[in-house]
């Protein structure tokens, strides 16, 4: 109660002064009479101020920097060209602008937090009940940046061991590479994962057209026809619908079914299926009719497994150059000096606050006393 009153009335005393008018040789002659008592409480402030810092445990920052892995735009772009009526494909290859941020991002993740959590044991070093706050605690103790110019990623951790610190800051980098591993962020693992997949598709659907083409056997009317001259026109209306397919899915992960991307590609889409229904209609010879469809399927599987493969071993090798981008610059180690507290820094705070405080009291207490009447 007592500290309020004189809370109130230093402020009213404060502003009444104000008004009157005090110049600096006012305040300096207030002052004058208490300058020890304010050294004695400025110094005495400081020093219990240094000595309590003792009291804190010392906290020790470590770091690690290494270099954001980098995307191969120009690489993607060549081979996804040389599909020709697959071009549509492209559109698999949207890489994010700033790979920095998603690797970032990761580190960030639930997933790599609560690997820290349990590899270090910190739901007991944090005294945390649940992990919902291992997570915040670590959070606080954990900053990630990236260069502004530069593809550097940096990683800072504070413990109270310093051993542990720099322990800590490395395995963030290897969570993120385990947890990398598992998922397609580059172009070259995107275009892997796809191609590979279409590979093993082809390859069961060529099987199927072989046993097909052998079964339909040759006869005389199938000769005449030339399989070959009708199968080209299929082959190609068929790879620009399989192109097709794949674009119209790329888009629909990012835009609404109403967006005029998409409606423009179903329009597409259904023209060339129809122009397909009017190439696979039957003909006069119906012998005939199930060995060309047999060939000019199986040739056009053919055709596909030929590029799928080509694309899938292009991929490979660009993922295999990505897979050891990983590379850390600078490995965590113990750091030698403490981070915090800084008791140089805390005493001198406390010390100029403590004779600012002391200060304005003994000039306010000296005014109030020399304007009273006698």
């Amino acid at each position: 109660m007592n500290t309020v009153n004189a809370s109130n009335t230093q402020a009213v005393s404060a502003q009444d002064l104000n008004e009157e008018g005090i110049n600096l040789a006012e305040i300096t002659a207030a002052l004058k009479p208490h300058w020890k008592k304010v050294l004695g409480l400025s110094l005495g402030a400081g020093i219990l101020t240094y000595a309590g810092t003792y009291l804190i445990p010392p906290t020790y920052t470590a770091q690690t920097t290494f270099i954001s892995p980098q995307q191969q735009q120009n690489s993607a772009a060549a081979a996804l060209a040389s599909l020709g009526a697959l071009g549509g494909l492209a559109g698999l290859s949207g890489a994010v602008k700033n790979p920095a941020d998603q690797y970032i991002a990761l580190m960030q993740s639930v997933t790599v937090s609560d690997h820290i959590i349990d590899r270090f044991k910190l739901m007991d070093a944090y005294k945390a009940k649940f992990k919902v706050d291992a997570r915040k605690e670590l959070a606080s103790n954990v900053r990630i940046s990236a260069g502004k110019k530069d593809s550097l990623i940096t990683v800072e951790v504070d413990d109270h061991s310093p051993q542990q610190a720099a322990d800590m800051a490395n395995a963030y980098v290897q969570e993120l590479k385990q947890l990398s591993n598992g998922l397609a962020l580059s172009e070259a693992q995107q275009r892997r994962m796809f191609f590979e997949q279409q590979l093993r598709q082809t390859r069961d659907n060529l099987a199927s057209a072989q046993l097909a083409v052998q079964k339909a056997g040759v006869n005389q009317g199938s000769i005449k026809t030339e399989p070959k001259a009708a199968v080209e026109s299929y082959a190609k209306v068929k790879a620009e619908i399989a192109g097709g397919e794949v674009r119209l899915r790329t888009l629909r992960n990012t835009l609404t079914e109403n967006a005029p991307e998409i409606q423009q590609q179903l329009a597409t889409l259904n023209a060339l299926r129809d122009q397909l229904s009017r190439i696979e209609q039957p003909e006069a010879n119906p012998g005939s009719v199930d060995y060309i469809n047999a060939y000019r399927d199986f040739k056009y599987q053919e055709a596909l497994f030929e590029i799928f493969a080509k694309q899938f071993e292009v991929a490979k090798l660009d993922e295999s150059r990505e897979g050891t981008l990983l590379q850390v610059v600078d490995a965590g180690t113990p750091p030698e000096r403490r981070s915090k507290p800084k008791r140089g820094t805390t005493a001198l705070a406390a010390t100029l606050l403590a004779g600012f405080i002391s200060s304005s009291l003994f000039t306010i207490r000296q005014l109030r006393q020399a304007k009273q009447p006698n």
